[in-house]
């Protein structure tokens, strides 16, 4: 256990079957171009919803915030234990790094960080799934509900994190228009030790 994030770390064989069935871990799935990603092996055990909250996973965002999710998802992955893909951690940093960059309060929308690859609804090659997005609804004051923030916080999104991608403005498929959705990819995290 790492002494700044105090997590047990769990391997997919020590995860329970009902946990394994919802998560998917290991499994190969076709994201919409069709590239096979693999999905996460190891993950974060988190016991209660009050050490959720008292995680910090970087300084402006704790751990509660990026599983934040409502009744679509399982009801098992809505108790505790819940288990989150490790790679939660880099996306937190990114985010940090935008936090900073823009200089006010980023808001993650519920369901808007990870969610289960059996979330009902979801698409589940989404790095959501991998814990390595976040749907942003609101930027200090602003809410992301229209052109202008959605596409200027994605632009600086895009200069301060070369590894993110946003999503574009529009209507359509793999478009938004009601948050700033940020991802770094289907990053699967395999911690020391």
């Amino acid at each position: 256990m790492n002494e700044a994030l105090p997590l047990r770390v769990v391997d997919v064989d020590d995860l329970p079957e009902p946990y394994r069935d919802l998560l998917w871990p290991t499994s190969l799935v076709a994201d919409v171009r069709g590239h096979t990603v693999r999905r996460p092996r190891y993950f974060y055990e988190v016991d209660s919803w009050e050490t959720a909250r008292q995680i910090q996973l970087a300084p402006h965002f704790a751990l509660w915030e990026f599983i934040d999710v409502d009744a679509r998802e399982a009801p098992l992955l809505r108790s505790f234990p819940r288990y989150v893909p490790c790679a939660i951690s880099v996306l937190a940093v990114h985010l940090e790094l935008f936090r900073l960059a823009v200089g006010v309060p980023v808001r993650i929308a519920a369901n808007g960080g990870y969610r289960s690859p059996s979330l009902d609804g979801a698409d589940p090659a989404s790095p959501h799934a991998w814990g390595t997005a976040a749907n942003i609804y609101r930027i200090g004051e602003e809410n992301m509900s229209d052109r202008d923030p959605i596409e200027r916080y994605a632009a600086i999104a895009c200069r301060v994190l070369p590894a993110a991608w946003c999503r574009p403005f529009g209507m359509d498929e793999g478009q938004t228009t009601d948050h700033l959705h940020i991802d770094v990819g289907h990053i699967v995290c395999v911690p020391r030790g």
